[in-house]
């Protein structure tokens, strides 16, 4: 009987969890390329960085004047003299992490081909959205911009895919920025997950920011069930940004998650604070305790529009998205 109950389980689990039929998306034809865009700038002779910045900007037309002047903060009414020493300066203190990326990246490729294959599955579900044609990837000062969506391209700050215990990470000045609990997310798996990510924010921008947790959840849910979709290989924990462990914890504790918003008649609430705990970033959730993820708010609003989807299979994923948070609340039935 013991067997039986398990066996059963695992099968529930797996159908829960599993993506069923996932589309034939290899016939579809995606324009896409990648530029090294920190090759360019750290192997250039920096005696004549003033031309290197020319040449780049060139090259890089639209990316070239925004990395200097917005990522790095050059001031065009610098002198030569000033600029050059500034740059330099820059070249120097990130050579480290230069080697450390050309160590992983030398070929980038394979992340070119998994967002590629992400791109296959959004032409699928949205045929009419032009995504960008372009990666360009880069490095930045390690506490500024990461990856980026633009009309063109994915910008892509290879600084911050080093892998989590890249000694790079250990400074102290930096966790003031990005504590732990996000730089464990530094790794070069989450590179095709923020692209689909900012693709998802330019699609579809969240709008739902002055409504009540409920709705919020929802919205969050959505954004996950469709990042699932477009990236239908990934394990879940790195959709949502958990451990594995964290992500297993929650659906094995669901029913308790659930019943914490219940009980604490949350789900209607407007207050900003509350709403900020249940789904901001955090190194866990405190009224679940330690070992539980923060943004549990996301998990569970997940986990409703799953429920929806699974009482009305033929929804499509635009439909979905367009469907209104309190329809998907009450039509989901959801009770873990």
């Amino acid at each position: 009987m013991r067997l039986f109950k398990c066996l059963v389980f695992c099968c529930m689990f797996f159908s829960c969890h599993s993506n069923k039929n996932t589309p034939d998306v290899s016939d579809i034809s995606i324009e896409l390329s990648t530029k090294r865009f920190e090759k360019d700038l750290f192997n250039s002779d920096t005696n004549h960085i003033i031309a290197t910045i020319d040449t780049l900007i060139s090259k890089y037309p639209t990316f070239g004047p925004a990395f200097f002047q917005t990522i790095l903060n050059v001031d065009p009414r610098w002198n030569d003299d000033t600029t050059k020493n500034y740059i330099n300066g820059f070249i120097g203190s990130q050579m480290a992490v230069y080697d450390s990326a050309e160590k992983i990246f030398n070929d980038f490729s394979p992340y070119e081909k998994e967002i590629r294959k992400s791109l296959q599955y959004l032409h699928y579900y949205f045929p009419t959205y032009v995504a960008p044609h372009e990666i360009i990837t880069y490095l930045g000062p390690l506490d500024g911009y990461g990856d980026v969506i633009t009309k063109d391209a994915f910008l892509i700050g290879l600084h911050h895919h080093l892998g989590k215990n890249s000694s790079i990470y250990n400074s102290p000045w930096l966790h003031e920025t990005y504590p732990q609990y996000l730089t464990d997310r530094f790794e070069p798996d989450y590179i095709v997950v923020n692209c689909m990510k900012n693709i998802i924010g330019d699609m579809y921008p969240d709008k739902s920011e002055e409504a009540p947790l409920s709705t919020q959840m929802i919205e969050a849910g959505k954004r996950l069930y469709l990042l699932q979709k477009i990236i239908p290989s990934y394990d879940e924990y790195k959709l949502i940004g958990y451990t594995n462990e964290q992500l297993k914890k929650c659906y094995s504790n669901e029913s308790k998650v659930w019943e914490l918003f219940i009980q604490n008649e949350l789900l209607h609430s407007i207050d900003k604070n509350l709403i900020r705990n249940y789904l901001g970033e955090s190194p866990k959730t405190q009224e679940l305790g330690e070992g539980s993820p923060g943004n549990i708010g996301a998990f569970v609003g997940w986990q409703i529009v799953k429920k929806y989807i699974q009482n009305f299979p033929k929804t499509t994923p635009g439909e979905l998205m367009n469907t209104d948070a309190r329809k998907i609340l009450d039509d989901a039935k959801y009770k873990p």
